[in-house]
């Protein structure tokens, strides 16, 4: 953006695409003082029904680093004002457990578990962890000393709760910015716990119905990752701001495209040859008439996502640090080793198992009624003694 840029188009290039602004009055009140906003973005997991052991989480604090530093430099966002702070800095001072007692005995059972309803997993037995997530995630917002927090709509009930109870510990109230949720691959919500629904950094399952569009989770992507970065790469261009390497700022259009496509799909001659598209919804209003086939959907969107994670994989091969973090933040699962069935011997019932036919030798009685001769002796011997 031009540094002559004016507030209302700062706002603009701020919230734009977002699902929800609440009090973005605040926002521009900075912004026409001249003043830079700042953001925080929350990345909790210890606390969320322990998803993730604490030594896990370290690993995986270093690991969002260096992901999230390759995924905004590869997208040309300036990363000059970005900065990591670990939770742990700050949240184990005697000033931020106090206001944790504070807004406890502020908060009732019923407002802390309604906020975190849509995000802290919720299981037959819940634990307290749970219900003290929604505040510690408001009081970050002070302790960082942030202007506005930004998440996704599924945080929603977080953000008002923060809202609510901040000004009653004397604090500001922030403003919240909020993307819409993107729906999982497989149609409904994206979750984490659920590798059927979640795109990760090394896997892409693509169930795609021919004609389907409303529960479609290919579709989504392409309407909420791939054409907005698109169309972002088509505006660097057009203002000359592409950045050196402008390889990696190429928008998902095929060469030879119509200028102003911000999204191509390649198909054989036979069936067309290759469609381009301005907007998502001349891209959606194909796919229903199925005029897209479903398997060239997903190689178009295959072969974007390899244009998009180039320059983040190349990163990772090029840093022996990365490599080694996410084998620490992401270990291979162990294979159980088989547990050898221990034997129980059970002895057979009389006449039966491998002896059932050897002889039976009972000692014998004489006709008088005295023992044989063997025994006999073995019994007058016992007498002498």
């Amino acid at each position: 953006m031009s540094p002559q840029a004016t507030p209302d188009e700062r706002y603009h290039l701020i919230t734009r695409r977002l699902q929800e602004v609440l009090g973005g009055e605040a926002i521009k009140a900075l912004l026409v003082q001249g003043k830079t906003p700042k953001c925080y973005w929350d990345i909790h997991a210890f606390l969320d029904n322990m998803k993730a052991p604490l030594e896990l989480v370290r690993h995986r604090t270093k690991y969002y680093k260096f992901v999230l530093l390759a995924v905004f430099e590869s997208l040309g966002i300036p990363t000059s004002k970005l900065t990591f702070v670990e939770g742990s800095s700050y949240q184990l001072t005697k000033e931020y457990n106090l206001d944790n007692y504070r807004l406890c005995a502020t908060v009732t059972e019923h407002d802390a578990k309604k906020a975190g309803a849509e995000v802290v997993k919720q299981v037959e037995s819940p634990l307290l962890s749970g219900l003290l997530y929604p505040g510690l995630q408001a009081l970050d917002e002070q302790y960082l000393d942030v202007d506005f927090q930004f998440g996704g709509v599924d945080q929603r009930k977080i953000f008002t709760f923060a809202e609510l109870y901040l000004p009653r510990l004397g604090y500001a109230k922030r403003a919240h910015l909020m993307n819409a949720m993107v729906p999982g691959l497989a149609g409904g919500k994206m979750s984490s716990s659920d590798p059927d629904s979640k795109m990760t950094f090394s896997t892409l399952p693509t169930p795609c119905a021919e004609g389907n569009v409303e529960d479609n989770g290919l579709l989504a992507f392409v309407e909420a990752v791939l054409i907005p970065i698109s169309q972002l790469r088509l505006e660097r261009a057009a203002h000359g701001t592409a950045g050196a390497n402008q390889e990696e700022q190429k928008s998902f259009a095929l060469e030879g495209s119509p200028a102003g496509t911000v999204f191509s799909v390649s198909r054989d001659d036979k069936f067309g040859g290759p469609m381009h598209f301005s907007n998502y919804s001349a891209l959606r209003e194909a796919f229903e008439k199925r005029e897209v086939h479903p398997k060239d959907l997903k190689g178009a969107v295959a072969d974007a996502l390899v244009n998009l994670l180039a320059p983040i994989r190349r990163r990772f091969e090029e840093s022996k640090e990365w490599q080694d973090v996410t084998e620490l933040a992401y270990p291979s699962p162990m294979p159980e080793k088989k547990k050898k069935k221990a034997r129980v011997y059970h002895p057979p019932p009389p006449g039966k198992g491998r002896d059932a036919n050897a002889a039976t030798v009972v000692p014998a009685t004489q006709v008088d009624g005295t023992p044989p001769a063997s025994n006999a002796a073995e019994t007058g011997a016992a007498s002498t003694n």
